[in-house]
Order: structure tokens, then sequence, then C-alpha cells
């Protein structure tokens, strides 16, 4: 891509139970790292002209719920050439149960089918350590097997044709999740991947959790601040490299 030409980037943000504003911020000063880059900002998926007029879309998004419209206009986009950078917790969709428990139905499996995997559980917050599984792809050459701190280990259904990137082992059961024993059977856990759709290409990230004090209202009041991967430089070049990825320049 020309070093002068204008890139458009489209980033929602919207993530229940996460520090929305951080990731924003921290997303945003990333972008902003490369003048040539014009980004849009919305908390929804409303926008598809929008989505669908620009190079890449990034999101940071919990239980956050397309439209049927607008899972078309996704499909759309990504089989038209575009690329995705889905973070964290943009694969789960949640509700709460009777017994207290997170259930994680598939209501929108035509949205999961676009990103390659749909969200099902996660055991406590803990140390992961990761490792790079493809030495040879640019997202990851040179990258070093790392840990994170406090972050959620994320057990997720695969859908569709995956080119793993980095993986994890863990196995302790999701207690406060309805489906509490899934993924235990495996040890190892795909953490990025990438997944094709048409001429398009998804991005697929699981790290990335991070809360603010107020961010688990009403169910509690006030919870510690937790920034889990973002405090590693790590993911930071993951997530620098992931941007040139989707721009055109890897």
């Amino acid at each position: 891509m020309d070093n002068n030409e204008k890139i458009d980037v489209y980033l929602v943000c919207n993530a229940k139970y996460h520090d929305t504003n951080f990731a924003r911020l921290e997303l945003l000063k990333l972008l902003a790292e490369n003048e040539d880059i014009n980004t849009r900002v919305a908390d929804s998926f409303a926008d598809i002209a929008g989505i669908k007029s620009s190079a890449l879309l990034i999101t940071y998004t919990c239980d956050l719920r397309p439209t049927e419209g607008e899972q078309r206009g996704l499909g759309e986009f990504l089989n038209d050439g575009g690329r995705w950078f889905a973070l964290h917790a943009t694969n789960a969709l949640l509700e709460f149960v009777e017994s207290g428990k997170v259930d994680t139905p598939d209501v929108a499996p035509n949205f999961m089918q676009l990103l390659g995997s749909r969200f099902i559980a996660h055991p406590a917050n803990q140390r992961i350590a990761i490792k790079v599984t493809d030495y040879a792809h640019p997202l990851t050459e040179r990258i070093e097997d790392f840990e994170v701190e406090d972050e959620e280990p994320y057990y997720c259904e695969a859908l569709g044709e995956q080119r793993v990137l980095l993986e994890a082992s863990y196995s302790e059961p999701s207690k406060g999740y309805v489906r509490s024993d899934y993924g235990t059977d495996r040890d190892a856990h795909p953490q990025m991947y990438l997944h094709s759709v048409g001429q398009g290409e998804v991005l697929y990230l699981s790290l990335g959790h991070c809360t603010g004090k107020h961010d688990m209202k009403p169910m509690v009041d006030v919870v510690p601040v937790v920034r889990g991967s973002w405090n590693s430089p790590t993911y930071y070049e993951l997530l620098r490299r992931g941007i040139r990825w989707g721009t055109g320049a890897m």
C-alpha cells in the first residue's frame, strides 16, 4: 500500500463486564502510530456502510449482538476482501440463568461462523503460558513464547478452518458457566488464529481481558482493576502486527 494513501479503519468497542474505555484508548493510540490511518469509532455494528467502506474492522466487544442485517453486512464485508481483527470477547454472547451461572447460547450462528469460533466458557483468571505454533507467519515470526497474568483462559468451539498461530494449555472446569466441563478434555486451546471468509480474512486474538472498578455492576459494586494481557509488551506487539496485517502493511 502506498505510504501516502489514506487507510480507513473502523473500530467497534463495546464490551460488557470489561473496561471498554481503557481498551478503546489503547487501541486508538496504536492506530495513531500510523499517520495514514483514519479511524472511525462506534459502539455497535449499525453503520454497516461505514464498515464496508473500510479496509479493516477491529472489534473489542462482549455480548454485542449484531442484527440479522448487520450479520449479512459483515459477511459481505469479508466476502469482498475486508479484514477483521477480532479481539477477546467478540465471539462471546452471554445469558445469566436462574442458577446464577452464565450460559452462552448459540443465538447468532452466522456471526460465529464468520468469526471462526464461539466462546463457551472460561475458568478463573490465571497466569497463562502462550506458545507460538506458527513461526513462519509474519504475525508471529520472531515472537517468543510468553506469559500473561490475570487473563481469562477461553474455551471456544472452533467453526471452520483455523490457521492457529498461538495456543495455550489449561484444563480447569469453568465453575461459573452452565457448560462447566467444556474444553477440559483437551490440553491445547487456540489463542490466535486466521480464518478465511470469501476473499477476506478474520484474525482472532482471545487475549485482552481488562476490567475497571465499576465494570461488574450491578452484580458486584466495586472490583479490583485488572489489565491482564495489556501489561505484556508482547501483547502490544501482537496488536501492532494485527493492525499492520489488516491495513496491508504485512
